[in-house]
């Protein structure tokens, strides 16, 4: 399996997806978009993947680079390519399928449970995957549910945590590749008491820097449903099997 990263900034690297690519894939190649590398050919990559970043899918005016990813990814869906999109790279899988991207009524930031759709059961992969998962979101913004889509998860603060298109694209808006260096890559990328001024605006879904460390044990949570995504995307395709 040759593997495809589009990584759209520093502080957004693959976290534990490098665990899984040291064991599955064949080639790796991480391009890094935010210092304008290069977009590789579309022949070049069997399993796409797309992290997250600070930015909106609509910043193409501050950041030009994206409207050259999503030629790409577009591509990349109509040549039957396998995709993964977290964060960010949800946003973009979810727009580009034709569905919404819009602020939310409140930013989800921290460790927050999600729960699993009963629709999901109707996807071999939604089948594995868990009832509930303590999970680690940042975002502001998420995706409406792409058409002919199946929804994978929700939490309290976001109705559309993820969802499985053709059994080959699959958008996840937590984060399920974190371990503690990415959070810690995220903590400080941010300006000292952005966190605090996310909790004076208001949302109940914001958790303070002290709350998200102390939540780093469940990273060990979240690894098996990383890797039975990544595996399952990377596997045969189920009307194969």
């Amino acid at each position: 399996m040759r593997v495809l990263i589009l990584q759209h900034s520093p502080a957004a690297g693959p976290g534990r997806i490098s665990q899984w690519l040291l064991e599955r894939a064949t080639a790796v190649h991480i391009c890094h978009l935010h210092a304008h590398a290069r977009l590789p050919r579309l022949d070049s990559f069997d399993l796409l993947i797309l992290l997250g970043g600070p930015m909106s899918v609509h910043d193409e005016v501050k950041a030009p680079w994206l409207a050259a990813e999503k030629r790409l990814l577009r591509k990349a869906l109509s040549a039957g390519k396998r995709v993964l999109g977290i964060g960010l790279g949800g946003q973009l899988l979810a727009q580009a399928l034709g569905a919404q991207v819009r602020p939310c009524a409140a930013s989800e930031i921290g460790w927050w449970p999600v729960e699993k759709y009963p629709s999901a059961q109707d996807s071999p992969l939604g089948l594995a995957l868990p009832e509930r998962l303590m999970a680690f979101h940042w975002h502001g913004e998420s995706f409406d549910l792409p058409k002919g889509a199946l929804p994978l998860y929700r939490s309290a603060a976001c109705a559309n945590q993820g969802f499985i298109w053709q059994e080959r694209a699959i958008g996840l808006q937590c984060l399920l590749q974190s371990d503690l260096q990415s959070i810690e890559a995220l903590l400080q990328s941010r300006p000292k008491g952005w966190l605090s001024a996310e909790q004076d605006a208001g949302p109940e879904s914001v958790e303070d820097r002290q709350a998200i460390l102390a939540g780093i044990p469940h990273c060990s949570g979240l690894a098996p449903t990383l890797f039975r995504v990544l595996d399952y995307l990377s596997g045969p395709h189920p009307t194969l099997r």
